[in-house]
């Protein structure tokens, strides 16, 4: 792994015109053209539809399989982006899974506030549900927001009495929406993409007048007992590292298999930069591995016997 891959990254993104505390109209905008800066692959299909009511962008790769789903959950802090801005990263773990992505564009603040991105996320799930996809099927995935989305879903379902999926993996979750962890902090020098303030402004805009430890707004505060096996990866330059890590612990003290990954001195969802950063493909591919091994299970708890942990990354896990 290469300290001069990180270190050009941090440069890249100290520098990027991206303020996710700014006005949410130039955001979304300037937040679109980093997305959509690099061409998909060729061998990468995108088609818009709608499920359960909910816009939706498929995202498919070569040698997908015919029953597996990701239900993808993008980031962008509940107000920017899109399922479209995220086919790029879908599509790595597409490729890894051999499993189309479902993105799903749920609805942004400030103008759809809380609940809206949450009740979105379980219409599609509901909808895949409906149109005969099995559960043990289908995993979630979500990167930022995203990821905090994912895990606040897995207990919106349990809540709604709907079977849980097979798995769930997120990256860099934002799971705390009153910005309390201690990285919030300790991290901000080194975190080149996000700042504590930004993120309250946003979760203002998503809030409103929503107490921000709500489970289905800040999973860490949630009952995630019955949850699906959950697996979460950050780098230990995010002020989001406090939020990834008390998600972990939340889940392993509701008795929950829950596998936790810090990878030292990377950004926020270094996963999306895989092009340029060794640790972002590793990490995929760990991703990827767990999610494949909890379908050949059947969605069941076991150990995942034989998958190498990254050497790079710090690792615990529960049963």
């Amino acid at each position: 792994m290469s300290r001069q891959q990180r270190q050009a990254l941090d440069e890249m993104l100290r520098h990027g015109p991206l303020d996710l505390g700014g006005d949410v109209a130039q955001q979304r905008a300037l937040f679109h053209d980093m997305m959509t800066s690099i061409p998909l692959p060729p061998d990468v299909s995108t088609t818009e539809g709608e499920l359960g009511g909910v816009p939706v962008v498929t995202v498919e790769t070569p040698e997908i399989g015919p029953a597996t789903v990701l239900l993808y959950l993008h980031g962008g802090a509940y107000a920017i982006g899109s399922a479209a801005d995220a086919a790029g990263l879908a599509a790595e773990v597409s490729r890894r899974t051999g499993a189309r992505a479902v993105c799903v564009d749920y609805r942004l603040a400030p103008e759809h506030p809380f609940p809206a991105a949450v009740d979105d996320a379980l219409a599609v799930y509901g909808a895949l549900l409906d149109a005969g996809v099995r559960s043990s099927d289908i995993a979630f995935v979500g990167e930022s927001a995203g990821g905090g989305l994912v895990a606040a879903a897995l207990v919106a379902a349990k809540d709604a009495g709907l079977p849980q999926p097979a798995s769930a993996a997120v990256f860099s979750p934002w799971a705390d929406l009153s910005v309390s962890g201690d990285s919030a902090v300790g991290k901000a020098a080194v975190d080149a993409s996000l700042t504590a303030e930004g993120l309250r402004i946003r979760a203002r805009d998503y809030l409103r007048d929503t107490d921000p430890t709500t489970p289905h707004a800040s999973p860490v505060f949630a009952d995630l007992t019955g949850v699906a096996p959950l697996f979460i990866q950050v780098g230990s330059y995010e002020i989001l590292l406090d939020d990834a890590v008390r998600l972990a612990a939340r889940a392993a003290a509701h008795d929950v298999h829950v596998e936790l990954q810090v990878w030292p001195e990377v950004p926020h969802v270094f996963q999306a930069f895989a092009a340029m950063l060794d640790e972002g493909a590793a990490a995929l591919d760990a991703a990827g591995a767990f999610i494949r091994a909890r379908w050949n299970e059947g969605g069941t708890d076991a150990d995942v016997s034989g998958e190498a942990v990254p050497a790079d990354a710090t690792s615990w896990t529960t049963e």
